[in-house]
């Protein structure tokens, strides 16, 4: 078994070579640090986190939204949504809006920095995988989610909401 450059399975053999769990375990680190990586440059650059980002895009993609919509686009707990929300109001990047005669209905949109830093923003990490999923045959993509959802099972992680 061995994959291109962009799988690096044969650079993972030369290090591990025919310990499978270390390549399983090494392999998820580099996700993990390839996510931190990530966020910390979204920081350093941009002063927001990964969760601001794909709500700012989310925002700015779908116009203003109620909480619970941005969570269904996000894949996340509308409580995340919340402390997200928060946060980019405190940086002016994001609003909450009541445009309804009840109170408790909220809107929430992008500031006019908001939607600036939408546009010169990247993309979120996500989208490189998306990407490189659209390239891959569907068989392919079955064995990728067999082998996450053995992977999950062992974590005893089925159960967590996520959407």
């Amino acid at each position: 078994m061995s994959t291109d450059n962009s799988g690096n399975l044969n650079t993972i053999n030369k290090i591990f070579p025919s310990d499978y769990t270390q390549q399983i375990i090494y392999s998820i680190r580099r996700l993990i640090q390839a996510s931190e990586l990530y966020t910390k440059e979204l920081n350093k650059k941009y002063q927001v986190s990964a969760a601001q980002l794909n709500c700012i895009l989310t925002l700015y993609e779908h116009g203003p939204l109620p909480p619970s919509k941005i969570a269904n686009h996000m894949m996340v707990k509308s409580s995340t949504v919340t402390g997200v929300v928060d946060r980019l109001e405190k940086k002016g990047l994001a609003e909450r809006m009541r445009n309804s005669p009840d109170r408790r209905v909220i809107t929430i949109q992008l500031t006019e920095a908001g939607k600036k830093l939408a546009q010169h923003a990247p993309p979120p990490i996500q989208q490189k995988i998306i990407d490189g999923l659209k390239q891959t045959e569907n068989a392919k993509k079955e064995q990728i989610v067999r082998s996450l959802n053995v992977l999950t099972d062992m974590l005893d992680i089925q159960d967590l909401e996520v959407k």
